[in-house]
């Protein structure tokens, strides 16, 4: 459930009417509720509760500070991919010991900072990459504590381009490979073994996979402890799906329901990475209305966001509802919502059933709140959207609109062409 309804036919964020805020703030527009990213979080807490876990949010679906705040403030943590998420993470306030990282290229320079950060753990993905956390946490006179991730090879029936559990992809271990692993792990002076980490996709709707996973890993985890490698984290991951058109995906307490009781008795620590199912829907994208073209069998609603504002449906054909910022009686028309972007491929929506829409008139992409922004970028030199967090009956401005002189920030023209 969200907090993006209409009252009296206008859209609201909870008690705010969003053309107030495209008005106030300009658009494009990224607005979060911050009701609904409390919910979602609240309802992963209150679903797994009485059993030992972490919640620690993605923040590759969202990295704003305020986002990641929020969450420090209510006992949760990040999984982070980056160098750039660990900075972002701690300046938020997430404490460094709730801290996951994870990612298949994590540099000299990221290695490093995690360490001297005190992270909770690497989620290490190969082989090459563990000896050389090793080395580093050698000459840092310190040990690293790690969990390999583990690729189970469950399909997660999810878009190929965020299933990544299977042998084809390039993330984990395969799980036949583990045990070997873990023992070279465990040889290792720099290395402290204390997890093992799964995660198999995004956007997953179903509890099936998620149960299936769990169970590959917990015989390996059986086979690890016969061997003497004493596992106290269990990371796996996050990946549960909301709906952005018809899907019926399951709620934390489903998935909590599937698979707490494959846990009973075990002396465990939970680690869940949920990004998408928090964030996706407690935001929106609003964007102005700026031309309407029809051409021969052919109708475009041109706006003023484009893919380098969301990227999902040119990157992934995602869908996203779009929505009128005022309801009201009007006849329905079949439309592409095209972008400013010079690419054939910018485009919010396709031959999509609409009401028609006045030059000028604000319009709302919903289900943004996830992988929207954080997969922004300045394409065409073009400026990205502020972002706003709605709480109650007030407004509050997360990030400032970038500007033209931001974008030229860091550039240099050197001597010779002056």
């Amino acid at each position: 459930m969200h907090f993006f309804k209409y009252k009296n036919n206008e859209l609201f964020a909870e008690d705010v009417p969003v053309k107030k805020l495209a008005e106030k703030y300009g658009t494009p527009l990224y607005v979060y509720s911050h009701a609904t990213l409390l919910r979602h979080f609240m309802a992963y807490d209150d679903a797994f509760d009485g059993y030992p876990h972490i919640i620690c949010f993605a923040a590759k679906a969202n990295s704003n500070m305020a986002i990641l705040r929020l969450f420090a403030k209510n006992g949760g943590g990040a999984d982070i991919v980056s160098g750039g998420e660990l900075f972002t993470a701690l300046k938020a306030g997430i404490p460094s010991k709730k801290i996951v990282y994870a990612g298949v290229g994590k540099t000299d320079d990221e290695i490093r900072f995690a360490l001297r950060s005190k992270i909770l753990m690497f989620n290490v993905e190969s082989e090459d990459e563990l000896k050389r956390i090793n080395e580093l946490a050698g000459k840092m006179k310190t040990k690293a504590p790690i969990a390999l991730r583990i690729n189970p090879d469950i399909d997660p029936e999810t878009h190929p381009y965020i299933s990544t559990g299977l042998k084809k992809h390039k993330f984990g271990i395969p799980i036949d490979d583990a045990v070997e692993h873990y023992k070279t792990a465990s040889r290792l002076r720099n290395i402290s073994v204390i997890g093992i980490h799964k995660h198999i996709g995004s956007q997953i709707t179903k509890v099936s996979p998620f149960v299936d996973a769990l169970k590959r890993i917990l015989i390996l985890l059986d086979e690890l402890d016969g061997q003497g490698v004493n596992i106290r984290y269990l990371d796996i991951g996050g990946g549960l799906g909301i709906s952005y058109k018809n899907e019926e995906p399951p709620v934390p307490k489903d998935l909590a329901k599937s698979l707490l009781p494959l846990l009973k008795k075990r002396k465990l620590t939970l680690i869940m990475e949920p990004g998408r199912s928090i964030a996706g829907n407690a935001g929106i994208l609003v964007t102005k209305t700026l031309y309407l073209k029809e051409c021969e069998d052919k109708e475009f609603i041109i706006v003023d966001a484009g893919m380098n504002d969301l990227m999902r449906p040119s990157l992934y054909n995602a869908y996203h509802r779009i929505l009128p910022l005022k309801k009201g009686r009007r006849t329905e028309t079949f439309a592409d919502v095209v972008g400013p972007i010079c690419e054939s491929g910018d485009f919010l929506a396709k031959e999509r059933e609409l009401p028609k829409v006045r030059q000028g008139e604000y319009l709302a992409v919903m289900s943004a709140g996830a992988y929207g922004f954080s997969m922004s970028s300045n394409y065409n030199s073009r400026p990205r959207p502020a972002e706003v967090m709605v709480k109650g009956r007030e407004d509050f401005l997360i990030r400032e609109r970038e500007t033209y002189k931001t974008l030229i920030d860091g550039e240099k023209i050197p001597e010779f062409l002056k």
